[in-house]
């Protein structure tokens, strides 16, 4: 049987990502390029990428500062920025586990906000 790579072509798992090279396809220039998550593992979809945008009718930009700046909410579960100001994200989405092995840590909130 041949091997699940074979199948899927060369770009398809590389790197663990689904979309490896993906940027080659969809004409990202070089500075999104750089920074792309399919690039760079274990990063969201940045925000001011074409292809991050939601669609789903919850998607709902959030207003609320008391809702965007929740300190139990576990932003890193959101797999694009996009959801980290999403009012249905951050009001239905995982809290941070407090026993988890450094849960608080975890989160990154250097760059939450940047779009």
């Amino acid at each position: 049987m041949r091997s699940e790579r074979a199948l899927r072509g060369p770009l398809f798992y590389e790197r663990g990502w689904r979309m490896e090279g993906c940027w080659s396809r969809r004409g990202c220039d070089d500075e999104m390029q750089g920074r792309c998550p399919h690039n760079v593992s274990g990063e969201p979809c940045p925000a001011d990428c074409h292809y991050a945008a939601c669609h789903r009718p919850t998607h709902v930009v959030c207003e609320d500062f008391g809702v965007l700046l929740n300190p139990k909410r576990n932003y890193e579960a959101a797999v694009k920025q996009v959801c980290r100001f999403c009012e249905h994200f951050l009001v239905h989405g995982p809290d941070i586990d407090p026993n988890a092995p450094n849960g608080r840590e975890k989160f990154s909130g250097r760059n939450r906000f940047i779009l």
